[in-house]
Order: C-alpha cells, then sequence, then structure tokens
C-alpha cells in the first residue's frame, strides 16, 4: 500500500544505461522463447516452420505483451531492473499508467510492424513482376525511412536520456522507476576477484593463438609413442603402410616424407601447408620432400 502511495506521488528517472539494458534483455527474452519453441521441433521434417515463422514469432511476442505490457505497463526486462512505462502525455508529474490505446498501438508497432516486414520480404522476395518491384521498392524505402528515424532518435535519446525507442517516443510513454533507487555497494574482495579474473582472461586471449596446437600435440603423441630402429627398407615401408600415421585410416593417395611411415596426401599436404617445420608425428623427422608411394602392396598381403 505504502510504495502504491509513493508511486503516485513521485517519478524516478531512469538512467540511459538502465533503459537500454532493458531493451537487451529484452531481445534476449524473445530469442530464448523462440529458441525453446522451435526445440519442440527437432523430431519433425526440416523446415516444417519455415512457412508460418512470422506468424509463429508474432503470436510469442503477443502473449508475452498480453502477460507484461498489457497487464503491468512493463516489459520482461523493465520488470527486471525495477522500471516501469509511464503515461508521459498526462499533465501531471504523478504516476500514471498506460491506457489502453496507448497499450494496443505498441502491440501494433512492435510486433505488427516486424510481421509486417518479415511477410512482404517473403512475398516479394522471389516475385519478378513490374507491380510487385515497385511496392518492395516502396517497402524498402519505408523501412530505410524507419531505421534512419530510430537513429534520430536514438541520438536524441543520448543527448536528453528520454524515450529509448522510436515507438516511445510516438506514443508517449517514458521509463520511470518503481520504487527510489538505493546505491549498490561492491565489496573490496568482489572488484579485486573480477579484475584478476578479466586481467586472466586478457592474457590468455593474447597468448593462446601464439601456441601451435597441432605442432605441440603431435610432440607430445610422438613422445608417448616412441618408435626407435626403423630402417628404411621396403620390408618396414610395407609394414606401415596399413595406415595414414595421422587419421589411421588406409591411406588415401599415400605419399612418404622420407621416414618409413606413410601419410594420405591431403593429410600430410594440409599439415604440411599449416605448418613448414612439420615432423611425423611417429619417429619426428621432418619434411623432407613429399614423394608418392611407389612401392606396391595388394590389399589381401596387407590384411593377412
Amino acid at each position: 500500500m505504502a510504495s502504491s502511495i509513493g508511486n503516485e506521488n513521485s517519478v524516478n528517472h531512469v538512467l540511459r544505461i538502465s533503459q537500454l539494458d532493458a531493451l537487451e534483455l529484452n531481445k534476449a527474452l524473445e530469442q530464448l522463447v523462440w529458441s525453446q519453441f522451435t526445440s519442440c521441433f527437432h523430431g519433425f521434417k526440416p523446415g516444417v516452420l519455415a512457412h508460418f515463422e512470422p506468424e509463429l514469432k508474432a503470436f510469442l511476442c503477443l502473449i508475452l505483451w498480453k502477460y507484461t505490457i498489457y497487464s503491468k505497463n512493463a516489459t520482461v526486462g523493465q520488470a527486471i531492473l525495477n522500471i516501469q512505462y509511464k503515461n508521459n502525455l498526462s499533465q501531471t508529474e504523478k504516476y500514471q499508467p498506460l491506457s489502453k490505446h496507448q497499450k494496443l498501438w505498441y502491440l501494433i508497432f512492435t510486433v505488427g510492424g516486424r510481421w509486417l516486414e518479415e511477410r512482404c520480404y517473403d512475398l516479394f522476395s522471389n516475385r519478378q513482376q513490374q507491380s510487385f518491384c515497385k511496392i518492395k521498392r516502396c517497402i524498402s524505402f519505408g523501412s530505410g525511412l524507419l531505421k534512419l528515424c530510430g537513429l534520430l532518435n536514438f541520438l536524441i535519446f543520448l543527448r536528453k536520456g528520454t524515450f529509448a525507442t522510436l515507438t516511445e517516443r510516438i506514443l508517449g510513454i517514458r521509463s520511470v522507476f518503481c520504487k527510489p533507487q538505493s546505491v549498490r555497494q561492491v565489496g573490496f574482495e568482489y572488484m579485486n576477484r573480477e579484475l584478476l579474473w578479466h586481467g586472466f582472461a586478457e592474457f590468455l586471449i593474447y597468448l593462446l593463438p601464439l601456441i601451435n596446437v597441432q605442432k605441440l600435440k603431435l610432440k607430445i603423441s610422438s613422445w608417448c609413442l616412441p618408435i626407435a630402429g626403423l630402417s628404411n627398407s621396403e620390408n618396414t615401408l610395407a609394414a606401415h603402410c596399413r595406415e595414414c600415421s595421422l587419421c589411421g585410416e588406409w591411406p588415401t593417395m599415400p605419399h612418404t616424407i622420407g621416414c618409413p611411415h606413410v601419410f594420405c596426401y591431403y593429410c600430410i599436404k594440409s599439415n604440411f601447408l599449416f605448418d613448414m617445420y612439420f615432423t611425423c608425428p611417429k619417429c619426428g623427422s621432418e619434411v623432407h620432400s613429399l614423394q608418392p608411394l611407389e612401392y606396391k602392396i595388394e590389399m589381401t598381403e596387407l590384411r593377412v
């Protein structure tokens, strides 16, 4: 009761960053709802929702509008941040909820406008007739004009701090705090932990691209599986022709690099192009020359 009286007697200004955070939370919620909805149709034929995607998105947004703007005068992102919409067209400075007309026009501008843009794009994207091309150009011009107006509105918002979107400015609805905001105090230990973690993460982002992970992996594998006493005789070569030393499969277009081991052409070529100091993962020999395997081995001999 006391909070409702406070809401009626005072209006608290919302910071710009809080309004932008609320918009981002709304977008994240819509994406989450849509991903959860589409996951219910993973067992169906692919593309079953493609023809009705604009209508399904509009229906889900309609449900969200019913339980947020229509019933609570606030979106989900605003409710999380303790923000509400105020009817800025009223002459009084006290808090006034949105009228039914404002809520309805908010639905038309946000949900209806997005549905109209997506549906018109699907209808006129593959039409080549002259009349359809004119309609498509008009729709593209109108969409570009709205985006330009949205950009100008955003610049004004950065200057004055009210009406973060063009819809809010047209309808005369403003974001206000439901209750006075208290100053948040962050502990010194928490700040140190966050600074340390971010510094460590930035160091890893700088360091990891400098490490040749593939070469390090091959080096470790050569240490774990040492092979000694190999010769370049035909018998030794035939014994190692059963599989590629990189992929482990039957060698496709087998090639050698000067050691007793055999590689698929594409395996050794891609690794050598990636690392000019590439070494054999089995014996550690460097690539002297990439030569096709000349020794002919029958498949039945290798299977025995």
